[in-house]
C-alpha cells in the first residue's frame, strides 16, 4: 500500500514538474496528464528520464534495464501515440530495433501517455487523414518516388543498412500518417513542405489498396519479396519436376 503511495505522489510530482516547466497539458485531460506520469514512471522513465529530458549515458534504471532515450519534449501527440500503438515501445533494451509487437496498454493508458508526453511542450499532433479523398494512381507515383526504396512499391517491407523495414498492411491510417510525419527509427520526416497532406491521403489510400485491397490476377504472389527470390523458387519447382521426369522415363526404360 505504501509503495502504491509513493508511486502516485512521485507520478502527481511528475505531473506537476512538467506543467511548472512550461508545458500545458490540453483542456480535459488533467486526469489523463497524471495517470499518464504514473505509467510513464513505471515504463519509460529508465530510458527517457524524468519529465522527458532524456539519458545522455547509460544508468540503471527500472528492472535493473540500463537505457539511454533520446528526449522527448516537442515531440508531440502524433510521435507517442504511434510508438505507443505500435508496440514499438516501450522497449526492453535500448540498443535494439523497435518493431511492431504486441501492445502492452489498453487505449485509456495509451491516451494518458501521450497526452503526458505531449505535455512536455508543442510537438505535432496526431494526425487526421481522409484517404478516402485521395487518389490511389497519383498515390502509387508518390509513394513509389519517396517510399518503396525502403518499403517494396506493394509496401511489404524490406532491408536497409543497420534495419529491418517493416511492411505496411497493418498499419491503420493514422499510424501511416504518424509515421510519415514522425520519421521513426531510421526513416526520414517528411514535413507538410516536402509531402502535403492531399498527397499524404493519396500515398495512404495506395498504400491500404497495395497491402490489402489489391487483386494478384498473376498467381501466387510468395510474399511479394522481389523478382530475384522469385526466380530462385521458380527455378527449385523446375528443378524438382525435371527431377521426377527422369526418375520417371529411367523407371520405365528399365522395365
Amino acid at each position: 500500500m505504501r509503495a502504491v503511495l509513493l508511486s502516485g505522489l512521485f507520478a502527481f510530482g511528475l505531473a506537476l514538474s512538467v506543467t511548472a516547466a512550461g508545458g500545458q497539458p490540453p483542456q480535459g485531460v488533467v486526469t489523463n496528464v497524471t495517470d499518464g506520469a504514473a505509467l510513464y514512471a513505471a515504463n519509460c522513465v529508465s530510458c527517457h528520464g524524468a519529465g522527458g529530458k532524456g539519458v545522455a549515458t547509460p544508468r540503471p534504471g527500472a528492472g535493473n534495464i540500463r537505457g539511454i532515450g533520446p528526449p522527448l519534449k516537442g515531440v508531440g501527440a502524433g510521435t507517442a501515440d504511434f510508438y505507443l500503438r505500435t508496440g514499438y515501445m516501450p522497449l526492453g533494451r535500448a540498443d535494439v530495433e523497435p518493431k511492431r509487437k504486441h501492445v502492452l496498454f489498453d487505449d485509456a493508458q495509451i491516451r494518458a501517455l501521450v497526452a503526458y508526453v505531449a505535455s512536455f511542450g508543442p510537438g505535432r499532433p496526431i494526425p487526421t487523414p481522409h484517404p478516402e479523398q485521395g487518389n490511389v494512381s497519383h498515390g502509387m507515383q508518390l509513394f513509389t518516388e519517396h517510399c518503396a526504396g525502403c518499403h517494396q512499391v506493394v509496401a511489404q517491407g524490406g532491408y536497409v543498412t543497420g534495419a529491418r523495414v517493416p511492411p505496411l498492411e497493418d498499419d491503420s491510417p493514422v499510424q501511416i500518417a504518424e509515421a510519415v510525419r514522425t520519421g521513426p527509427y531510421v526513416m526520414p520526416r517528411f514535413s507538410n513542405k516536402a509531402l502535403s497532406d492531399a498527397q499524404l491521403n493519396s500515398i495512404i489510400r495506395y498504400v491500404v489498396y497495395a497491402s490489402r485491397d489489391a487483386e494478384h490476377p498473376g498467381g501466387w504472389g510468395i510474399g511479394f519479396v522481389g523478382p530475384i527470390p522469385e526466380g530462385i523458387v521458380t527455378w527449385l519447382i523446375a528443378a524438382a519436376v525435371l527431377v521426377r521426369i527422369c526418375l520417371t522415363i529411367g523407371k520405365r526404360l528399365r522395365t
